[in-house]
């Protein structure tokens, strides 16, 4: 009965992260971002969300956990360098896109809280 009960937990993760991912969303929004890809498929991996605003374009990773600190520790040196190889290819895809700045922020959701939003988290 593994395959039915890890199936159950798989799904209910996705659920979880899409719930996250719109959660962060409507809260960079509110902030003044225009989102303008969720949930992008690279050939380096996906990026959770990609936000404008201004010159400055976003890469936002989302990390949903039973609490802040959790999410803040679930993100690691791996992600970090997939995420920064996902950009660049997202980035020469689009001319457009090529002249703004780019970092990397990161999104802490959790339960009965506001997201917390981590711009330039991290360098590549």
């Amino acid at each position: 009965m593994a395959g039915p009960q890890r199936r159950k937990r798989g799904l209910a993760a996705y659920e979880t992260g899409l719930r996250a991912e719109t959660k962060a969303a409507l809260w960079l929004m509110l902030k003044g971002y225009r989102v303008i890809a969720r949930r992008e498929k690279t050939r380096a991996g996906e990026i959770d969300l990609i936000a404008r605003r201004g010159r400055v374009v976003a890469f936002i990773e989302v990390k949903a956990r039973g609490d802040v600190d959790g999410a803040a520790e679930a993100l690691g040196a791996a992600q970090r360098e997939r995420l920064a190889r996902a950009a660049s290819l997202y980035v020469a895809s689009r001319p457009v896109l090529q002249a703004l700045d780019m970092r990397f922020d990161l999104m802490l959701v959790a339960p009965r809280s506001l997201p917390r939003h981590i711009p330039d988290a991290w360098q590549m």
